[in-house]
């Protein structure tokens, strides 16, 4: 529910409140969550302009109902009608005929008690509407509209023109008063992509009288044009997501207008606000291609839940090949498919699942959703989840990775990612937070921040973090962490350096392969590392040196060539820099890796650098044990939910050589794993079961810790405990 919601419901319980008998406050019924609040399964079928012709309703319907949807999305309009619009300039299908297919789906979706959601799409139009409103299209800087690459005969649509605040609200307004529709959803639009250039009128007044200037050549987050223009970018991309919103409810109060995000980890525009205006958050991250790692669903699903603070959040699983190259009438296997969705699920947000196209010859992708859909429903009340049972925060470094200067553009993410995996490997149970939340509400949750290379830092997260610590949370940083302000300027000093006691001795070293790090004295975070003296060094260091006199665990040997065999001898075996630091301060500890660890390790795949990330987090907690403790072989990512009827615990077997290349096509199941599973004090616990497999599970408990062990795992397992 948004603030506009709240309020009106508030003003209307009040009122009437006044003119009964006043009741205590503590009487006053609180207001009904949203529809969309309570929606566990979402279907959608995607028209293309022929289906007039064709499309069975009936057929279809009978399909999602036999998926138990709570809400079905199909196409409005937009880009094409597929009603009998009377607005001007809205193209309809050239097949439609006398057919109203929007309005019998939609009806026959009610007959069914499913939600009606309209699929728009506001991102391009036709040839009819360029030559009549011309202010409407992005420009090239030549003047030239821009055409779609693969449609050639679409124009594109630009967002600070009247297409966004006059046509498309008149669709709405139609659509609404003809149908009543639940929601309104574009496709496309904003995503969480990098801002373009446009060059119409529209745009070029808005950079006379807003941003100062003329639109440059290429986006450029050095710039300070660029930096004023992405500001009035977002509050222009909020202001229309708030009229949107606004006309949806204007014949039904309790409708809602859905913006097309996801992305992933790989956003630019700033998701912190627009979450502050987003009722529902939808990531249209269908899928995966080339070497995108398995789990990048599930990361989706944290970096979503980082900014909407409990509110409604979809996924969407293209049942179709989203590979690359494309295949839009083939189903991916059905192993990729259902890990998808269980990803979704595991992660806290509501499978959405999407077909293209109103007469499949493919129809392998059916029974994939419906097994899954059906067998979710069936469980219903325990994906209900209430809070994250994790007690570790990973800062999700948006500005970092929006704004990374460097050559290599995947590297801001790299950081993560190296980080992501280890703690993947060591099975810690964590939550993402946004730079942006680091309030003491946010990370008093949590025992430990574990911060990749959040180079371009904020003073606000910087002081925020500070407090943590200083109030007894444990931090980790790696890299540059801290170095640069929010846009990329330089510090003197990185915000965070006097928290790990150290100064920067020197620029950034690398890359540069074949260094080392050399294992001085013995410490909780080198265990395992028996037998060595050194451990690979990372590609980047930033050179530092230590406040106060001290022998650092491990230090620094330098670069030297690895080619060929007779030169491979170090020049300087032994210095005094340190390679990383760790501290103890209060009830807080403290650990700085002052090279790119977790990146060297995503990218080198070495195990000696995940031990190391993984020993030190273990390192951070302390005496006391994780809330989740999960033992046994595969790789495998959890989820811990503390649910309505109790507990679950989610499991995903990413065990599989299609970890970061192709598609599962089956699963490698795995052997028991172990479980202590910490719920609240005087909490008893009286059944353990295995949904997936319908197993219920021998379980001990001991003041406030259930053990259970779950016999194997094949692709995806929740055990909920009640």
């Amino acid at each position: 529910m948004d603030r506009r919601e709240f309020l009106a419901l508030s003003a209307a319980a009040g009122a009437a409140a006044h003119a009964a008998r006043p009741l205590p406050a503590a009487a006053v019924p609180a207001p009904p969550p949203p529809w969309y609040a309570t929606m566990r399964r979402c279907g959608q079928l995607n028209f293309n302009e022929r289906d007039p012709l064709t499309l069975d309703v009936a057929a279809w319907i009978d399909y999602w109902a036999s998926l138990r949807v709570n809400a079905l999305l199909v196409n409005g309009g937009g880009i094409m009608a597929f009603y009998p619009t009377e607005v001007p300039y809205h193209h309809r299908s050239a097949f439609l005929g006398t057919r109203d297919l929007f309005g019998e789906m939609a009806a026959a979706a009610r007959a069914h008690d499913i939600r009606v959601v309209a699929r728009m799409d506001c991102n391009y139009s036709w040839e009819e509407a360029l030559r009549a409103h011309p202010e409407w299209f992005e420009r090239d800087r030549d003047g030239q509209p821009r055409r779609h690459g693969e449609s050639t005969w679409l124009f594109k649509t630009c967002m600070f023109s009247p297409y966004f605040t006059d046509q498309m609200p008149a669709i709405y307004r139609e659509i609404a008063g003809r149908y009543a529709v639940d929601a309104f959803f574009t496709n496309g639009w904003p995503s969480t992509g990098a801002l373009g250039v446009c060059y119409c009128e529209s745009c070029q007044k808005v950079y006379r009288e807003q941003v100062g200037g003329v639109p440059p050549e290429r986006t450029d987050a050095t710039s300070a044009l660029y930096r004023r223009y992405y500001a009035v970018f977002m509050d222009r991309l909020l202001e229309v997501w708030r009229l949107w919103d606004a006309v949806a409810r204007e014949r039904r109060p309790d409708a809602v207008y859905v913006g097309n995000l996801g992305g992933g980890i790989r956003v630019v525009k700033d998701l912190a606000r627009i979450g502050q205006v987003a009722g529902w958050f939808n990531a249209d991250h269908q899928g995966r291609s080339g070497d995108t790692p398995l789990w990048d669903c599930a990361q989706q699903g944290r970096v979503a839940r980082c900014v909407m603070q409990g509110r409604t959040i979809t996924n969407v699983t293209g049942a179709y090949s989203n590979s690359r190259p494309v295949w839009r009438h083939v189903a991916k296997p059905a192993a990729e498919t259902t890990l998808w969705m269980a990803q979704t699920v595991a992660s806290g947000m509501v499978p959405w699942f999407h077909w293209l196209g109103g007469s499949p010859e493919d129809q392998r992708w059916r029974d994939t959703g419906r097994e899954f859909f059906s067998w979710l429903a069936a469980h219903e009340p325990h994906f209900r989840n209430t809070r994250s049972v994790a007690d570790l925060a990973v800062l999700f470094p948006q500005s970092t990775i929006a704004f990374w200067r460097g050559s290599d553009r995947a590297q801001g993410t790299d950081y993560l990612q190296g980080l992501y995996a280890a703690l993947l490997q060591g099975r810690c149970m964590f939550d993402f937070v946004h730079e942006s939340d680091l309030s003491e509400r946010t990370l008093s949750r949590y025992r430990a921040l574990l911060v990749p290379n959040a180079a371009y830092l904020a003073d606000e997260p910087c002081r925020q973090i500070r407090a943590f610590v200083q109030a007894g949370g444990s931090l980790l940083a790696t890299f540059e962490t801290s170095r640069y302000d929010a846009w990329g300027d330089a510090r003197g000093e990185p915000a965070l350096a006097d928290l790990f006691g150290v100064s920067v001795a020197a620029d950034v070293v690398g890359p540069a392969a074949n260094s080392y790090m050399r294992i001085e004295q013995r410490h909780a975070v080198l265990a395992g590392f028996d037998g060595t003296a050194l451990l690979p060094g990372p590609e980047n260091r930033l050179p530092v040196r230590l406040r106060e006199a001290g022998q650092p665990a491990l230090t620094v040997v330098p670069s030297y060539p690895a080619f060929p065999p007779e030169m491979v001898y170090a020049r300087t075996p032994r210095t005094d820099e340190p390679a990383a630091v760790f501290r103890e301060r209060g009830g807080s500890r403290l650990a700085y890796f002052a090279g790119d660890v977790d990146r060297t390790f995503w990218r080198s795949g070495n195990p000696d650098l995940s031990r190391l990330l993984q020993n030190t987090v273990r390192w951070l907690g302390g005496e006391r044990q994780p809330p989740v403790a999960i033992e046994g072989e595969g790789l495998l990512e959890a989820f811990a939910w503390e649910t309505e009827p109790g507990y679950a615990l989610h499991l995903l077997n990413y065990t599989t050589p299609n970890l970061t290349w192709g598609m599962v096509e089956r699963s490698y199941p795995i052997g028991p794993q172990r479980v202590r599973f910490e719920v609240a004090p005087g909490r008893r616990i009286r059944r353990a079961e295995a949904l997936r497999s319908g197993r219920v599970l021998p379980f001990e408990q001991d003041g406030a810790g259930v053990r259970f062990e779950v016999p194997g795992l094949v692709d995806y397992e929740v055990v909920a405990l009640t």
